[in-house]
Formats: C-alpha cells, structure tokens, sequence
C-alpha cells in the first residue's frame, strides 16, 4: 500500500518540478518575486543615503558653529522716544466731582536712513572635519549713509514732546559671536560706542540688538553722516535689509561659487564670475520694496526682504548617490530581463539563486558609491564602484553560462546602462526627455529580441 501511494504522489510532485524548471510562465513569476524581494535592500540603501546626507549636515552646522554663523545686517536705524497723553478721569467721593488727571507716556519712533550703502570684502575657504567640509570666511565690511533731518510730523508729533536728548542709533545683526572689531558709529565724524542691548525680552526677529549711547540733539536736526566697519567671521551667507530709501551693496570675495539669495538681484551688467572669484553690486530703491521709512512703537520684522550672497561648499555627492539609486529598480528589473531573455533563448538553466546573487552584486553598487564618494568625487566613486560590479557580475556570468558571447554581451549591456544613468544624473533641464528616450529604444530592443522566443509553450 505503501509503495502505491508513492506512485500516486511522486508523478504530481515531478510534475511540479518540470514546471519550474521548464515553464516560461514559472520563469516570469520567480523573476518578478525576486525583483520584489530585492526592493528590500535597495531601500535599506537609500535609507544609509539619506541618513549620511544627515550627516554631513550635522558636520556643517558643528563647523560653522564654532567658525561663526550666517550674517543678516538690519540698519542702523534711529530710535526717537516722544511723549503722547492721556486723561484719567476719577471720582472724589467728598467733593462728588470727577478730578482729571493728563498721564504721560513714552513711546518710540524707528526711523530708516536716506540711504545705506555697504562694501563688502569676503575671503572665503574651507574647513575640513572628518570627509566632510563647510564653506567659512572673515568679511570687513562698511556700512555708510546719511539720515534726513527728524521729522516726525507724520504721527502729527509735535517738536515739543520729542525727547531729543534720548535718541540713539539701533543696529541689528546676527552672529555677535563672530564679530572681531570693537562696535561703534561715527556720526558726523564724532564716534559713539555701540553695545549689546538685551532688554529686548521679545525678540521676533531672532536678531541681536546693539544700541549707541545718546546722540547730540542738533544731529538729529540736521543731515548727518554715519559709518560703520566690522569684521566678521560668517558661514553659510551674507545678507542685509535694504533699511535705505536707497539701498546699494558691493561684494567681492575669492569664493568661485556664490549662490545669490533674497528677493533682489545683482546688477547683470556689472557682475563678475570668474574661477578666481566674484564681484557684484545691488541697488534697492524704496519702490522696489513694501515698506517705509518710519515705523512707531516697534521694529518690523523685516527679514524677508533680505539679500545677499550664499557661501556653500557644491557637495552634492549625496544628492546625485540618491538620484542614482532611484533607478536602482530599473537597473536589477533590465538585467534580470537581459538573463531571462538570454535563459529563455539558449535553453540555458539559471537558478533562482544565481537570480539572487547577481542582484545583491547590483545593489553593492550603491553602497560602494556612497562610501567611495565620502573619500573622492562622485565621478571616480562612480567609475570604481560600477566596474567593480560589472567586473564581478560578467565574471559571475561566465561559470553561469558556460561560454563567453553571453557574459561579454551582459558587461556591455550593464555598462551601458550605467553610462546612460551617469548622463541623466549630470542632466537636469534635459533629464526626462533624455531618460524618456533611452526607455523608450531599451523597450523597443526588448520587443525585438522577444520576438523569437514562443511565448506559448509553457
């Protein structure tokens, strides 16, 4: 009984196998488990992408922290206390009348130059920690303009009632640690002392505020002068508020790379970019922005009309290993296509294990690129990491396939591959035409190849 109920059974299970082995359909089905099951890996590896990405940021931010950060300039600005009233009215119960009382308060007026041009000189280099590196400088820079005479008849103020023997001069700025210069303004010629003003508990601009001593009244009745010079040591970007009914800056560094940021751009014709550096000049007028030239009671929050240049290292390794291993399911899908097709036509038998292998050789690809790119630039990461693997998979091909047309076709066809996304990566106006062109002829090849095999048996 035994021995029959093994006969009954056995047919089944060789049937089976015959399937798997020789069926097309067997074939497809086992492919495409494979192709899923390997989107596993490739997403761990495009999370070690994205985690080394966070990396070098966290690298930046402790180099620029210790050098010295961005820079934002907002004024100088004139700060006028003036005196406004009002009446208190309380009731005397023993003379039942009410008693009026006139109350004095302070307010504040803020009150932008006529114009502010500042001159920027940037040296510019970099720091290096570990692979990664940040882009810093030490910037002199000179602030200089003039103020109108105090008119502050807009708010229907009257002479009398501004304190005039009260008034300073504001300057706000970003990066007090970075400044190397003792702080002062020379009004007219006649130096005041700027120092650190922390009574500003509600602080909405994320700036620290300087503040000079008292100005002699008969400046603020007059046009006057102001100039201003300090030095910083900056990362990342040098920006100002154009604070001036007309505003200008001029900036000259030896950094190759700048990124101009800000709703104002600088003036084309005059702008210089060359290998050895970078010359540009801005002009703001006070139609160009949205605001005016006096303000009561409180500074606005100005910070998105800055402007300004962006110092950045161009490490874009980690974008372009991203980029790269986005069609990281594109190129394991076109090779196992490429065996399957070549399994299909030569009657050659590959395992599913073989299958598995040679992915995990394709998705070493991009682990070798990121780890190789942290130590070089991207294009020789690319080119070791991509022989590397066409090297090992063409080799692996040849004890599969036992002859060596298909293993060289198969190297051909990867490095192709390889080249075609190394262009579409450098690519970025061009880059769906391009890739929508080389899918579209990779498509039709595979029909043509296709067309001689005989899909109907099995």
């Amino acid at each position: 009984m035994e021995h029959s109920e093994n006969k009954k059974t056995n047919p089944k299970s060789s049937k089976f196998g015959y399937w798997l082995k020789h069926s097309i359909t067997a074939r497809m089905i086992i492919v495409g488990i494979l192709v899923l099951v390997l989107l596993i890996p490739l997403t761990y590896v495009n999370l070690l992408i994205e985690e080394r990405g966070f990396r070098q940021n966290n690298v930046v931010n402790e180099i620029n922290s210790k050098w010295g950060d961005e820079i934002i300039i907002y004024g100088p600005i004139l700060k006028v206390p003036y005196k406004t009233y009002s009446e208190k009215s309380t009731f005397n119960e023993k003379t039942q009348t009410y008693l009026k009382e006139t109350q004095t308060h302070i307010n504040y007026a803020y009150v932008f130059p006529e114009t502010l041009n500042t001159e920027a000189d940037v040296n510019s280099k970099k720091l290096h920690l570990g692979n990664f590196e940040s882009a810093v400088f030490t910037t002199n820079m000179a602030l200089s303009g003039h103020f109108n005479p105090l008119d502050l008849s807009i708010k229907a103020i009257e002479e009398k009632d501004v304190v005039w023997d009260k008034a300073t001069i504001l300057y706000k700025t970003t990066n007090l640690k970075g400044i190397k210069n003792e702080m002062g303004i020379r009004l007219n010629g006649n130096k005041y002392d700027l120092e650190t003003n922390f009574s500003d508990n509600d602080n909405k601009l994320n700036l620290d505020e300087l503040e000079s001593n008292f100005i002699n009244e008969e400046l603020l009745k007059s046009n006057f002068n102001f100039k201003i010079n300090v030095t910083y040591d900056g990362s990342e970007s040098i920006r100002i508020i154009p604070v001036g009914k007309t505003t200008t800056m001029q900036m000259t560094s030896n950094w190759a790379d700048p990124g101009f940021i800000g709703n104002y751009s600088p003036d084309d014709e005059t702008r210089s970019i060359t290998q050895d550096g970078f010359k540009v000049n801005w002009k703001v007028l006070s139609i160009n922005r949205a605001f005016s030239q006096t303000y009561f009671n409180k500074v606005p929050n100005l910070r998105q009309f800055a402007f300004g240049t962006k110092f950045v290292v161009l490490v874009d390794e980690y974008q372009k290993s991203e980029r790269s291993a986005k069609y990281g399911f594109l190129v394991i899908g076109l090779t196992f296509l490429l065996f399957f097709l070549i399994q299909t036509m030569s009657k050659i038998n590959i395992h599913p294990f073989q299958y598995l292998m040679i992915g995990l050789a394709l998705v070493m690809f991009y682990t070798l690129l990121v780890s190789i790119s942290e130590h070089s630039n991207f294009l020789k990461a690319y080119l070791i990491a991509g022989i590397s693997v066409v090297t090992l998979i063409t080799v692996y091909s040849k004890s599969i396939l036992k002859n060596i047309k298909f293993p060289m076709l198969i190297g051909l066809s990867l490095t192709s591959l390889y080249s075609f996304i190394y262009v579409i990566i450098q690519l970025e106006n061009y880059a769906l035409l391009v890739g929508s062109i080389g899918l579209f002829v990779i498509l039709a090849l595979v029909m043509l190849v296709s067309r001689k095999i005989d899909w109907n048996n099995g």
